[in-house]
């Protein structure tokens, strides 16, 4: 069983070979403007254009906690936008990330990762402006993914 890969570096720019999935958790009140989503919105446009429509048209589709929406931007690169966080704002709920909808994600992420030969890159998704652990996110990672011979890697920005 392969392990995850922490390397420093940009997810946007992933390193190797093949088709690549960049997974990233965004929030279920329509939000697009803070984190990791304002590299990708550098990068190419169209996960963003998508994620509104999406959440513009969720009385007719599956947005929601849980939810990933698949969007290819390259040949071999895809984005999942990840439904896993509950607002933007930590309050007297706690934090805005929710480890069960991430874990929900991840299972279709695999799903598609396996369906396309795909490798997964992404930040520590849901433990930046989501308020999250990464002791809590990495294990379902594990399960998810790495269990299924899903190669991930994890890149922490800066230096």
């Amino acid at each position: 069983m392969s392990e995850i890969s922490y390397v420093r570096g940009d997810a946007t720019a992933p390193f190797g070979k093949g088709v690549k999935l960049i997974a990233h958790v965004c929030n279920d009140l329509g939000g697009w403007g803070k984190g990791f989503v304002v590299a990708v919105s550098r990068r190419w446009p169209e996960p963003e254009a998508a994620y509104r429509r999406w959440h513009r048209e969720r009385a007719k589709n599956d947005f929601g906690l849980g939810a990933v929406q698949f969007v290819e931007v390259d040949q071999y690169i895809w984005v999942a936008n990840m439904i896993g966080q509950h607002g933007m704002r930590t309050g007297s709920k706690g934090v805005p990330v929710r480890y069960e909808a991430i874990d929900t994600a991840l299972a279709a992420l695999a799903d598609k990762a396996v369906e396309l030969e795909a490798s997964v890159h992404m930040p520590r998704i849901g433990c930046g402006l989501a308020g999250g652990k990464w002791s809590r996110v990495e294990p379902l990672i594990a399960r998810r993914l790495v269990e299924r011979g899903v190669a991930v890697t994890v890149y922490d920005f800066g230096d």
